[in-house]
């Protein structure tokens, strides 16, 4: 007999599970039908001893001293600020050159053999910019921003891959998420707090649920946890649409392949991550982890980035149909009782990892306030047994 069930060990739950356990004093019962907690910030040695990730790089950074605080309780920190280079052809010389993404002053002075200065990089972009009366495609984003050129360098394509739309097909806060800048920050991020976790992700979800009120059950989906335990109440991290049993039809989603690399070299790339925009290259990015992590290896491991549209749900793709979809999902959602949907996948929103952690933090307020710690509730005890649609 569990207070709350959790659905879903990454970030959403195992915040939720951490706060309710050591600030309620209430039993937790953690589930993931994947093999280890951490979600797909799960991160692990490799056969050569590199520490990778295994879904692809997750790089932390946040603007919220309470976001970064709060799991500095359970991790040290490494300073590391990303920066991204993308391979593409110069318009003037026709040569594969690899240049700082976001576009700042050198990748446009790189690209196009000039000397601006930051003055004047910004006329020259506003003089290549097209007037778009209404921004609502993610198209319109980049050539109202930059012109019809670079977008077609650095944007179309990359999106056209990732996405299997076409920029103007999709809403404009897909492109939006990439500034373009006038300086020489090549950093990828600004926020205030860019670090990695020391010993990695996966430990820092190991200490943040390692409590006695919590209980850990992996390789366990919701059905098998539901006809196994009791418990009174509900938080729900995974699909939206699967918990009502897709009664309104699949929300879509994209998703990755990910093929990870051991090479018998110290060093593959220039940087963290390398871009590949141009369509006739079937991956979207490679990344190496040791820039990363700081770890000292004989070797390297890199991960070439596939995005599919098979495969476990990661990207909820940002479509007015989408969206109108979605809000019937969370109409029930609202109505449910006892139960909270939380993260990107249960509230179909784009969110980075500071994003769902705060999310997270705000549902627990939300709940202190509805729910009387240790309050028992034999009505929704018998609503979760009986469960949901799933």
């Amino acid at each position: 007999m569990f207070d709350w069930l959790v659905v879903g060990a990454g970030f959403a739950g195992s915040v939720l599970a951490e706060r309710i356990a050591a600030e309620r004093g209430e039993k937790v019962l953690v589930i993931d039908r994947r093999d280890h907690i951490a979600g797909n910030a799960y991160d692990h040695l490799d056969e050569a001893g590199v520490l990778i990730h295994r879904y692809g790089p997750h790089i932390f950074h946040t603007n919220s001293e309470d976001i970064f605080g709060y799991l500095s309780r359970f991790t040290a920190w490494r300073p590391y600020e990303h920066r991204v280079l993308a391979q593409v052809k110069s318009p003037t010389t026709g040569e594969t050159v690899l240049v700082p993404m976001p576009i700042n002053l050198d990748t446009i002075n790189t690209l196009y053999g000039l000397k601006l200065t930051e003055a004047e990089v910004e006329g020259w972009l506003a003089a290549r910019a097209e007037k778009v009366e209404t921004v609502r495609t993610s198209e319109d984003v980049v050539i109202g921003k930059v012109g019809r050129e670079l977008y077609e360098l650095f944007f179309r394509g990359y999106t056209r891959k990732q996405w299997a739309l076409d920029p103007s097909e999709l809403d404009k806060s897909v492109t939006a998420r990439v500034p373009t800048r006038t300086n020489r920050d090549d950093r990828y991020f600004t926020d205030r707090f860019q670090y990695m976790p020391k010993d990695g992700y996966t430990a820092m979800f190991r200490r943040m649920l390692d409590h006695p009120n919590i209980t850990i059950r992996t390789g366990m989906d919701f059905r098998e946890a539901r006809r196994l335990f009791s418990f009174r109440r509900l938080i729900w991290t995974g699909p939206v649409d699967e918990y009502f049993g897709f009664r309104f039809g699949k929300l879509p989603y994209r998703s990755l392949v990910f093929r990870h690399e051991t090479l018998d070299q110290e060093w593959a790339l220039p940087t963290g991550t390398v871009n590949h925009p141009a369509e006739s290259t079937p991956y979207t990015r490679v990344s190496e982890y040791k820039w990363m992590t700081g770890q000292s290896h004989p070797k390297t491991s890199v991960t070439y980035e596939f995005p599919s549209a098979e495969g476990d749900p990661y990207y909820p793709i940002p479509r007015p149909e989408n969206a109108a979809l979605y809000k019937k999902y969370e109409a029930l959602a609202d109505a449910e009782r006892d139960t909270w949907f939380v993260g990107r996948l249960a509230t179909y929103r784009y969110y980075n990892m500071d994003q769902v952690v705060g999310q997270a933090l705000a549902t627990f307020e939300r709940i202190q306030k509805q729910v009387p710690p240790g309050a028992a509730n034999d009505d929704a005890l018998l609503v979760k047994q009986a469960g949901a649609s799933i």
